[in-house]
């Protein structure tokens, strides 16, 4: 793989992180995609090399740090010290205050923020080596601007995001190694067309009617800004959080 830049995506099965899969492969990098989704993570892997790039598909499940060491390791003796890291793995569970219990707390957590920190931790010592890699972790509108009724979980780690972004960008910029994050608005994927946990088909069409743009986004909006974050063309940003909603935020009056 030494003729391809490499790529690590989590959660890169279903919505942004498969958009983020198709926009890297696109691009010429070995898409390493990562899902604790068997199925769908072998398919955007077979789907990319049907289409005469280079991928592979490691199951990972990023609560699990043993799994999250092996499968960098497992990249690197592939591929060497990765060029990207792409850190989508998320959940979004709505759980009103009174049902919170310490463990749907922790759970989203261990998913949404400690994911996170766990596969840059396991991949930083060999882009250190190489003073160079990029980061790129995903927040969102909910973590650098809005409260989200019965989210406050999801709300609280996505902010986290933010300041783990902040710090590792201040840490490792030393080692040439460049730390970002990008906020996404209302994406059309599987987890806001659900009913049971945020708006669900009906409640995202509505959503597009206070966007300034007019519509709700699409994985592809959120990857291509992603995939400008890993490229030369970002070459002096660090430790910044970009919303990509729309003008939303800017919007709301």
């Amino acid at each position: 793989m030494a003729d391809h830049k490499s790529v690590l995506i989590t959660g890169g099965g279903i919505g942004i992180g498969k958009a983020t899969a198709f926009a890297f492969a696109d691009t010429g990098y070995h898409v390493i995609v990562t899902d604790v989704l068997d199925k769908e993570g072998n398919a955007v892997a077979d789907e990319i090399r049907g289409k005469g790039g280079s991928s592979e598909f490691h199951r990972l499940d990023v609560t699990n740090t043993k799994n999250a060491n092996d499968v960098v390791a497992a990249a690197e003796a592939r591929c060497g010290a990765l060029d990207v890291i792409v850190a989508n793995a998320g959940i979004a569970h709505r759980v009103p205050l009174a049902q919170m219990t310490d463990e749907k707390w922790d759970h989203t957590f261990e998913v949404d923020l400690k994911g996170i920190m766990r596969i840059v931790r396991a991949a930083t010592p060999a882009m250190r080596t190489k003073k160079s890699g990029t980061v790129i972790a995903l927040s969102s509108i909910m973590g650098v601007a809005y409260g989200w009724d019965e989210h406050v979980h999801y709300s609280a780690a996505k902010s986290g995001v933010v300041g783990l972004v902040r710090g590792l960008a201040v840490e490792l910029a030393k080692d040439g190694i460049r730390v970002n994050g990008v906020a996404p608005g209302y994406v059309r994927t599987a987890q806001a067309l659900s009913e049971e946990h945020s708006l669900g088909p009906a409640g995202l069409e509505k959503a597009a009617e206070f966007i300034p743009m007019g519509r709700v986004g699409e994985p592809d909006d959120i990857a291509d800004v992603v995939v400008f974050l890993a490229s030369h063309a970002a070459r002096y940003m660090t430790g910044q959080i970009v919303v990509v909603d729309g003008g939303l935020l800017v919007g709301r009056y």
